[in-house]
């Protein structure tokens, strides 16, 4: 009987075999990408105010300004030519591009929050304040997309949470030199809103890819990217011409402490790793869940606190120890909560499609 049963299945299909092997791959570089770029922009950032930058502006309009990048893994999930009907050039309707507008001047808004905080904190304490995004994510993926908020996301809430308050209340421990009270809390909470602001971000963008009434595909996920960074970069120029930073630039390059050359480079490759962050969390929404986004995010923070310390000789109090230990605490409840929901769903079966002879 198992001899009959085994001679009547279908041969696999090596196609779609190496259709999901090469998903895979694309899934890790693409949440990989997103871990390393978290890493290294903030540091960059940090580079530029330490050593002179002072145009807050700008570095609101770095973050997306290399939008244009974009156009290459927009190109390469063209589909490829064949005999059949080209297809659209461009596959998002107007109320798609309605939403990307909106979200792109909401980038826009987190970008100037967080490059103003910048200014004023340390990367490590900076670090810790955007992890709690991942609180933010969850409490709105739960309201915008109906994500399930359990005990465990609850207790996750609430441990980021108090840790970003020990951190406001250790203010005097860890201003740098030269940066008032007054500036550095105002620095928290204008970081403190950015984080929340961006955990609106990602349900919002999960939602725009559920109310497309196109069949979403990455190709799509592209598009939006590419019109969420026009948006924000141009939310960000009138900001920039208001201030006058244009006409600044080449001014703060010539006086930068690291030297004019060092200048252009941080803020061209900060630029450009913001860029790929950006492609890499909306393939991430995509592939995965507004709350993965959040999570390889906040993941990204105890390897921030050690990069901190060894390139920017920042300091590490025991309070900055106690709020990152909160902060493992807050994920690790996320994640068991995440594991022990995944174990009750029934596995998926998928019948064999038979093609008619």
């Amino acid at each position: 009987m198992a001899m009959e049963v085994e001679s009547q299945r279908s041969p696999p299909n090596r196609g779609n075999e190496m259709n999901k092997y090469l998903m895979t791959s694309f899934k890790f570089l693409n949440y990989s990408a997103m871990l390393i770029t978290s890493v290294i922009y903030p540091l960059l950032f940090r580079l530029y105010y330490i050593h002179g930058g002072q145009r807050k502006w700008f570095t609101s309009w770095l973050q997306t300004s290399a939008w244009p990048l974009t156009l290459i893994p927009l190109a390469a999930s063209a589909p490829p030519r064949t005999n059949q009907p080209p297809p659209k050039l461009w596959i998002s309707t107007p109320p798609v591009v309605v939403a990307c507008s909106l979200l792109g001047i909401l980038i826009g808004l987190v970008d100037f929050l967080y490059a103003y905080a910048a200014a004023y904190l340390p990367v490590s304490t900076s670090s810790i304040i955007l992890s709690t995004q991942l609180a933010f994510t969850a409490l709105f993926a739960f309201l915008v997309t109906r994500q399930k908020f359990t005990a465990f996301s609850v207790n996750a809430v609430v441990l980021l949470m108090t840790s970003s308050v020990l951190l406001g209340l250790n203010a005097n421990g860890d201003r740098p030199e030269g940066v008032s009270k007054g500036k550095y809390l105002l620095g928290f909470f204008l970081l403190l809103l950015a984080s929340a602001l961006y955990g609106l971000f990602l349900p919002l963008l999960e939602l725009t890819y559920n109310k497309a009434k196109h069949a979403v595909c990455y190709t799509m996920a592209m598009e939006v990217q590419l019109l969420i960074g026009f948006f924000a970069t141009a939310f960000c120029t009138v900001g920039m011409i208001a201030n006058n930073d244009f006409h600044v630039i080449e001014r703060e390059a010539q006086e930068f402490g690291l030297g004019e050359l060092k200048y252009y480079m941080i803020v061209t490759w900060s630029s450009i790793v913001c860029d790929i962050l950006f492609i890499a969390i909306v393939g991430t929404v995509f592939y995965g869940s507004a709350l993965l986004s959040g999570i390889i995010f906040s993941f990204s923070t105890p390897i921030i606190e050690v990069f901190a310390v060894i390139f920017l000789d920042e300091s590490f109090s025991s309070a900055k120890g106690v709020a990152l230990v909160l902060s493992f605490w807050g994920f690790a409840y996320y994640f068991y909560g995440e594991y022990k929901m995944s174990k009750k769903k029934s596995p998926v079966v998928v019948e064999p499609v038979h093609e008619d002879s």
